[in-house]
């Protein structure tokens, strides 16, 4: 039977040592686990530039090869060793792709597109969150739960990296992402868009599960260690704390992000479809 693959583009081998970081295109990330990867993919195939795969992998990409084959872009294929080195994880999966970032929207863009008031909306603002597999564990809970968009810092927009997207497996795609500028009104814009702030804080806070959550919110999450700074709590006209045992201070960033963003979904999106 003759072989239906399509042939690589150029030789299959090793591939060069990772490109240090101030010689890379900035306009470019690497993506690399398979959800990621597919997800980009499935989202805006026409910002894929060069794709990695092993062996393995052939036959689940096959849809990818044809498009880079139609479009005459590069694929290798290559060792799973070589991907270590390209990806400086073994985390990879058996493929990476090289991609145009997809650029973070302005904050009053990301406002503009959501439903307007009185239909529900929730975002997310990460303040200082600069850990690139936490930042990737909200995306993920973000896209399972429906969240309308996250907002970030310039540190959380600079964590977005191929290990952000990994982890997030494929959710970045599917939650937009603004970032905010210094100096920028973000509460007086919040205010404008009806949607209350909600400051997460580990004590002293309304509990999460005692607390009718307002239709339009956005959840606050500050820094793994340092949490919120007091400024931002104060002007935020909900504190929210997750009540638990005690036997930890509290959880991390991403968990807590989890268990908020279900609440909000059990109270304003399963409870609605219930009674209809």
């Amino acid at each position: 039977m003759r072989d239906q693959r399509p042939p690589p583009l150029a030789a299959s081998g090793p591939v060069d040592a990772p490109v240090p970081a101030s010689r890379r295109n900035p306009d470019e990330v690497r993506v690399h686990g398979f959800n990621a990867c597919i997800a980009v993919f499935n989202s805006r195939p026409h910002d894929v530039r060069k794709v990695y795969l092993t062996q393995a992998r052939l036959d689940a990409l096959k849809p990818v090869l044809a498009w880079c084959v139609q479009r005459k872009l590069g694929y290798r294929i290559v060792e799973s060793a070589d991907l270590d080195k390209l990806t400086q994880t073994q985390h990879h999966e058996g493929v990476c792709f090289e991609v145009r970032r997809r650029p973070l929207l302005s904050l009053s863009t990301l406002l503009a597109q959501l439903p307007r008031a009185p239909a529900p909306v929730l975002l997310v603002w990460l303040d200082g969150v600069g850990n690139p597999h936490n930042i990737g564990a909200v995306l993920r809970s973000a896209a399972n739960f429906g969240v309308h968009g996250v907002i970030l810092a310039r540190e959380s927009a600079a964590a977005l990296s191929g290990a952000a997207l990994r982890v997030a497996e494929g959710g970045a795609e599917a939650v937009p992402a603004a970032q905010t500028l210094p100096g920028e009104d973000v509460f007086g814009a919040l205010r404008n868009a009806d949607i209350a702030v909600a400051a997460t804080v580990p004590r002293a806070g309304e509990s999460l599960y005692a607390t009718t959550l307002p239709k339009r919110v956005v959840f606050v999450l500050g820094a793994e260690g340092g949490g919120l700074p007091q400024a931002l709590v104060d002007r935020a006209g909900v504190h929210l704390t997750i009540p638990g045992t005690g036997a930890v201070e509290s959880l991390n960033v991403a968990a807590s992000a989890a268990v908020m963003f279900g609440e909000y979904f059990r109270q304003q999106v399963a409870k609605p479809a219930q009674r209809r």
